[in-house]
C-alpha cells in the first residue's frame, strides 16, 4: 500500500510514520527521531486512528529512551515527556494505554521496552484480521444473501492501524468473501479522511466505492440505499457510548430509524473499563481554522468563529455491535463491553 503494512513500522531507522497529510497525492515517510516529531506528527495528524496511536504510543517510549541517552536527560524529564506523549490526543484511548504497557518496563532497558512496543504491533495485525472476519460473519448472518451496500466515515483502515483496518477491515474482509456490491465513503469534514484516505485505501484493495457529502448519508440511509453502517472508534465506555469521528452520531440516528446495523469495530485496547459512560469521555476540540479554511484559505468571514469538535460520542442504545478482536459485543441485546461488576473493580 505505502511501503508500510499499516500506518507505521519500526526499522533499522527507528519510527517510521507515512504523512497522511500528504495522502493521497504524495507518500512521505516520516522518519521520527525525536518527541517534539512525534508529537507534532500526532498533533496535526500525520499518524491517527486509535490502535495506530496505541502503536506509536509504545513504540513512543523507545524514541523517548533514544533521544534521552544522546541528550543525557535526567529522570524527571523523560517522565515529563512520556506524560506529554500520553496525554496528546486526549479522546483516543490507546495512545495512553500503548505508552502504560510499556513504561513500567523502563528500568529494564530498551530492549526490553522494544520486544513488548513490537508485540503489541504484532498483536494488532493480527487482531485486526480477528476483528474483520467477525464483523463480517456478524453482517452475513444478519443480512439477506447478496452483495451488500455498505456505509463508513473516516478512516478506521490500514492507515488507522498497524495493518489491515477496525471498521474498514470488516469491509474488507467481505470483499474477500466476494459481498459488497458497493461502498459509500463519508468525506468527513472538515480533514477529509474519508475522501483522502478511505478511499485511497478502497481503491488499493480495488473494492467499488463512492465518496459522498457528509450531509448525504442520512439522507442515503433513511432512503433505503444502505444495508449497514460500519465505523471504527477512539474510545468505548464501560457501558457501551462509543465516541468516533465527529459525524459518526447522525449515522446512528438514521441507521436506527432505518433499522440496519450500526456496527462497531474496535480493538479490545479502545474499551475504557475506568470510563462508565459517554459523558465522561473528553471530546478533543481542534483548531477553528481546520473549519474556517480550506487549503490555506480562508472560507469564512474574518469576524466568523469556528466550533471544531474531532469526536463526537454515539449513546449505547444505538449501537447493534461493539466487534473486537476477541468478542462480539451485542449492545443492542443490552450486553455491555465492562459488566458494572468489573467497572467497579
Amino acid at each position: 500500500m505505502n511501503g508500510l503494512d499499516g500506518a507505521l513500522a519500526w526499522s533499522e531507522h527507528g519510527l517510521e510514520l507515512i504523512d497522511q497529510t500528504k495522502l493521497p497525492h504524495d507518500v512521505q515517510i516520516l522518519h521520527i527521531e525525536s518527541m517534539d516529531q512525534l508529537r507534532d506528527a500526532i498533533d496535526r495528524l500525520a499518524v491517527r486512528g486509535a490502535p495506530a496511536l496505541g502503536a506509536v504510543g509504545a513504540l513512543g517510549v523507545v524514541v523517548a529512551l533514544d533521544q534521552a541517552a544522546r541528550e543525557g536527560w535526567a529522570d524527571d524529564r523523560l517522565a515529563r515527556e512520556l506524560e506529554a506523549l500520553r496525554t496528546a490526543r486526549p479522546t483516543a484511548v490507546n495512545l495512553a494505554w500503548g505508552v502504560d504497557q510499556v513504561r513500567p518496563l523502563v528500568p529494564q532497558g530498551r530492549a526490553a521496552v522494544l520486544a513488548a512496543a513490537l508485540v503489541i504491533v504484532d498483536a494488532d495485525q493480527r487482531g485486526n484480521r480477528e476483528m474483520g472476519r467477525r464483523g463480517a460473519d456478524f453482517l452475513e448472518a444478519c443480512l439477506p444473501a447478496g452483495p451488500l451496500r455498505l456505509l463508513t466515515h473516516c478512516n478506521s483502515g490500514a492507515l488507522a492501524t498497524t495493518g489491515w483496518g477496525t471498521g474498514l477491515g470488516v469491509i474488507k474482509e467481505l470483499a474477500v468473501r466476494g459481498r459488497i456490491d458497493h461502498v459509500l465513503v463519508d468525506e468527513t469534514r472538515p480533514l477529509l479522511q474519508g475522501s483522502r484516505l478511505t478511499a485511497w485505501e478502497l481503491a488499493g484493495a480495488d473494492i467499488e466505492h463512492a465518496v459522498i457529502p457528509d450531509s448525504a448519508a442520512a439522507g442515503l440511509i433513511l432512503a433505503g440505499k444502505v444495508d449497514a453502517v460500519v465505523i471504527g472508534a477512539d474510545r468505548i465506555a464501560a457501558n457501551g457510548d462509543t465516541a468516533n469521528k465527529v459525524g459518526s452520531v447522525g449515522l446512528a440516528l438514521a441507521a436506527a430509524d432505518a433499522g440496519i446495523p450500526f456496527v462497531v469495530a474496535a480493538p479490545e485496547s479502545t474499551i475504557d473499563a475506568a470510563t462508565g459512560d459517554g459523558l465522561a469521555i473528553v471530546v478533543e476540540a481542534r483548531d477553528e481554522a481546520e473549519v474556517l479554511s480550506f487549503a490555506g484559505l480562508r472560507v469564512a468571514p474574518a469576524g466568523s468563529r469556528a466550533v471544531n469538535p474531532a469526536f463526537d460520542v454515539t449513546p449505547a442504545r444505538l449501537v447493534t455491535v461493539i466487534v473486537t478482536d476477541a468478542r462480539t459485543i451485542h449492545v443492542a441485546r443490552g450486553e455491555r463491553p465492562v459488566e458494572p461488576a468489573e467497572a467497579a473493580r
